[in-house]
């Protein structure tokens, strides 16, 4: 609608965003189809449900046997009190494929993927 000399004036159906119209002009799915559609295109790369959460390292914990690698504790933000910290061996990759490790203060992102076969919807019990 627009406003012309005081007299409120409604706009012509040719207004219509050309997005809607493409949008309008594909047939109905069901979310069913949808899904299935998504599970036959090959070139696409289905993603894991996740969750990231950011943290620090505390400390370095040298480990008492030389056969064994150090731990990394890291500290995780918005994680309940009792369960923030958690203990990961402190040798990773770079992208070039060099080992590398984590120093103290560093911060890192925390992630957790699940495969979607052992996730259930939001709400559900």
């Amino acid at each position: 609608m627009s406003k012309l000399n005081g007299k409120v004036k409604k706009e012509s159906g040719s207004a219509t965003r050309a997005s809607v119209k493409t949008e309008m002009a594909k047939p109905r799915m069901t979310r069913s189809a949808r899904i299935t559609e998504l599970k036959l295109d090959t070139a696409r790369i289905p993603e894991q449900p996740s969750t990231s959460m950011p943290g620090t390292v505390e400390k370095i914990i040298k480990s008492p046997y030389p056969q064994e690698p150090e731990k990394a504790e890291i500290a995780v933000e918005g994680a309940d009190h009792l369960y923030r910290e958690i203990r990961i061996e402190n040798a990773l990759e770079d992208e070039k494929g060099n080992k590398v490790k984590l120093k103290v203060g560093a911060h890192v992102n925390v992630t957790v993927e699940a495969d979607p076969k052992d996730t259930v919807p939001k709400g559900a019990n």
